[in-house]
């Protein structure tokens, strides 16, 4: 069952181990050199309160790598579960257009509907192999009004869905 790392044979291992960690899925939005643009994201995590601080990973290959390392500030938007087709969206496009609704006093586009928003400014970028790790210090947050009763949108095993709660 032991697969050691790293080796071009276990690769696949590495992503399917990984795969087994449920995550939420998230799209980030900024104001890049040519307007705004988003991208969707599963590597979102808290880091600190305080200060307040998140964190998220942007892959290199991504044609939007470069707006996102470049980003100033940047919104962390947590997707619902009805939020799929927005997740599957920005996950072939960068374009907000007929999506975004209103923006930040920053600037960045807003999506509509969202379990929780963050709006972040950037705090530090570090190199992560084929990911950079952005940690954004917090501005501000919001929560949708019901987002304590509706369904986080989640990625696991290359698939997304939800879960049901139970009482």
């Amino acid at each position: 069952m032991e697969q050691f790392l790293p080796s071009p044979d276990t690769a696949r291992a590495l992503r399917d181990a990984l795969g087994r960690y449920a995550t939420g899925v998230t799209v980030v939005t900024a104001l890049g050199s040519d307007g705004p643009v988003g991208m969707t994201a599963n590597s979102f995590t808290s880091v600190s309160l305080d200060p307040a601080l998140v964190l998220w990973c942007p892959a290199r290959h991504s044609r939007r790598f470069g707006a996102f390392l470049a980003a100033g500030t940047y919104a962390i938007h947590v997707l619902a579960a009805d939020q799929l087709e927005i997740a599957l969206h920005f996950a072939r496009s960068g374009s907000v257009e007929g999506i975004a609704a209103g923006e930040t006093p920053e600037g960045m586009p807003l999506i509509p509907g969202v379990l929780a928003r963050f709006d972040c400014a950037a705090e530090a970028r570090h190199e992560g192999g084929d990911h950079a790790i952005l940690v954004g210090r917090v501005l501000r947050v919001a929560t949708r009004a019901d987002a304590g009763e509706a369904l986080p949108l989640i990625f696991w095993g290359g698939r997304y869905g939800d879960f049901l709660q139970h009482p």
